[in-house]
């Protein structure tokens, strides 16, 4: 269902001495509630859109869908879709993923995998990446203003990040926004795999803000090949990301770009 993700209100705005006072958007900021076959997972604060994807994205991430099968990605599970003003998915599988403790907590748009494990424990359960060809720098400093293009809600409000699936050739396949970061990679892996898509083999992954850790568990979890960010890393994500084998770009910008890993 279509949701409106942004609201109009009256502002003032001040230039020097000068003011007017007009409409200003505002990007829209709900909570969306996460079950997996019935059982709270969690709830984050996102832009209404593409929310099957985001509780599918958010659940891959978790571990949560290792080894199972989605049957059905459905409004609601605790009551009528319009009672819960779309605010709650329920994603139903075969029952044969792992079982998972409800975090049972709130994620905010700006932290989305608080308390993560840290990177031996993801090695452990994810494994090092296939060894995959190089990706040529100068395609991947490109990327960003290819997504910049595609951010119509980044354009209306100033204030969302994005998150964009591109090829070898740097051609884009996806791009989605959110008020979260993490939100707006969690719907880009969600529509891979609800694709059946993953693991995200010949694929990069773009995000507009910084290379995180948590970016790059996710980007790890789905299996791109490289994760590129328009921001600089932190010492944890390089860390993670050679551990597993995952190549990081960051400070793509124009033509330039920055290579943490491999570390060649």
């Amino acid at each position: 269902m279509a949701r409106g993700r942004t609201r109009t209100v009256l502002a003032r705005r001040w230039s020097g001495r000068q003011s007017s006072r007009g409409p200003a958007e505002l990007i829209i900021e709900e909570p969306l509630t996460i079950h997996r076959d019935g059982d709270l997972v969690a709830t984050t604060m996102r832009t209404p859109g593409n929310d099957f994807e985001l509780a599918v994205g958010f659940l891959h991430a978790e571990g949560a869908l290792d080894g199972a099968t989605i049957t059905t990605v459905r409004y609601c599970g605790t009551g009528g879709a319009v009672e819960t003003e779309f605010n709650v998915v329920t994603v139903d599988t075969d029952g044969s993923g792992p079982e998972l403790a409800p975090r049972l907590q709130t994620v905010t748009s700006a932290c989305g995998l608080c308390g993560a494990d840290d990177i031996a424990e993801l090695r452990a359960r994810l494994g090092r990446l296939p060894a995959a060809v190089p990706w040529p720098p100068e395609m991947l400093a490109t990327v960003g203003n290819r997504a910049r293009a595609e951010q119509g809600l980044f354009d209306a409000t100033g204030s969302v990040h994005a998150a964009a699936v591109f090829d070898r050739e740097g051609r884009l396949q996806s791009v989605r926004e959110d008020i979260g970061r993490h939100n707006a990679v969690d719907k880009v892996v969600g529509q891979l795999r609800l694709g059946d898509r993953l693991p995200a083999i010949d694929l990069g992954l773009f995000v507009s803000g910084r290379a995180s850790f948590e970016m790059v568990s996710k980007a790890w979890a789905a299996g791109f090949e490289v994760l590129v960010a328009v921001s600089g890393p932190s010492a944890l994500a390089v860390e993670a990301a050679r551990t597993a084998g995952l190549g990081l770009a960051a400070f793509a910008r124009g033509d330039s770009v920055t290579v943490y890993s491999p570390d060649r």
